[in-house]
C-alpha cells in the first residue's frame, strides 16, 4: 500500500514538472510573438519598387541583391528583438545597389539569442559568394558577434558584443546613435575594450535606437532629432565607405 502511495506521490511530482515545463515554454511562445514591431509600409514601398536591387524572400531570409547579379560580398543581418525584419530593408537597401548582397534573417522566437543557427545557415542564400561579413542591431548585434569568427567583417547597429574579440584581425564597424536611450552612449563605450583596436565607431548625431530600422517608435529610447531619410543617407555613406575596404575578390 505505501509502494503504491509512493509511486503515485512520484507520478505526480513528474506530471507536475511536465506541466511547469510545457506552460513555460508555451509562455516563452506567446510572449515572443506579443509586441512585435511590424515594418512601415511607405519605406518598404521604396525598397519593393528599387529597380536596383532584386529582393527575394527566401527560406534563408529577405535576400537584397543587385539587379544585375553582380556581387561577390555578402552581409548577413541579424534583427532586433521583436522587429520585423522587413524593417531593416529600407536602410540596408544602399548596399545591394552597391553591389553587396543582404540576407536580413528571421530569429526562431523573433529573439536572437533562441536563434542556435551557425552563419552558413544563412549564406547559403547565395552559395557564389565567397566573402561574407556579419551584422545586426541591438539584441541582433550581440547575437552577430558570436557568429563573427566565421565572418570576415561585423557591422553593429546601436549594439556592443558581449563576447571578447578584441585580439581578432575582424575588421568592425560600430555604429551607434547619440539619442539611443536603450543602446546608450554609456553601453557602447562600456563595451569598446571587446572590439579590435581598429574598430570604426561612429556615433550619429540625433539618432536613437529606433532610427536604424524602419518600425516606429520603441519603448524606452531617446528621441530622435535627425530624420529618417537623413539616417538612411548617413547609414548609406557610411557603411558603403566601409565595405569598398572589405575583400571582394
Amino acid at each position: 500500500m505505501q509502494k503504491k502511495r509512493g509511486r503515485r506521490v512520484l507520478k505526480a511530482i513528474v506530471w507536475g514538472v511536465v506541466a511547469v515545463v510545457v506552460l513555460g515554454i508555451a509562455g516563452v511562445v506567446g510572449w515572443s510573438q506579443i509586441g512585435v514591431m511590424p515594418a512601415e509600409k511607405a519605406p518598404l514601398a521604396s525598397v519593393r519598387e528599387n529597380p536596383a536591387i532584386h529582393v527575394e524572400d527566401a527560406e534563408q531570409g529577405i535576400v537584397l541583391a543587385p539587379a544585375d547579379g553582380d556581387s561577390e560580398l555578402g552581409l548577413v543581418f541579424i534583427p532586433g528583438a521583436k522587429v520585423d525584419p522587413w524593417a531593416y530593408a529600407p536602410i540596408l537597401q544602399s548596399l545591394a545597389e552597391e553591389g553587396v548582397t543582404v540576407v536580413i534573417t528571421r530569429p526562431w522566437l523573433n529573439l536572437a539569442f533562441f536563434d542556435l543557427r551557425g552563419l552558413d545557415s544563412f549564406t547559403s542564400a547565395a552559395p557564389d559568394i565567397d566573402h561574407w561579413a556579419v551584422g545586426g542591431h541591438s539584441l541582433g548585434g550581440v547575437r552577430a558577434c558570436q557568429l563573427a569568427a566565421d565572418a570576415e567583417a561585423l557591422v553593429l547597429f546601436g549594439s556592443y558584443c558581449s563576447n571578447d574579440l578584441s585580439d581578432t584581425d575582424l575588421a568592425v564597424l560600430s555604429i551607434s546613435g547619440s539619442e539611443d536611450g536603450l543602446s546608450t552612449p554609456e553601453k557602447i563605450d562600456a563595451a569598446r575594450a571587446l572590439l579590435p583596436a581598429d574598430a570604426e565607431m561612429v556615433q550619429i548625431e540625433g539618432a536613437s535606437h529606433a532610427s536604424f530600422g524602419d518600425y516606429g517608435p520603441q519603448d524606452g529610447d531617446g528621441q530622435p532629432t535627425i530624420t529618417d531619410e537623413e539616417m538612411h543617407a548617413r547609414v548609406a555613406e557610411i557603411l558603403d565607405a566601409f565595405v569598398a575596404d572589405l575583400p571582394q575578390s
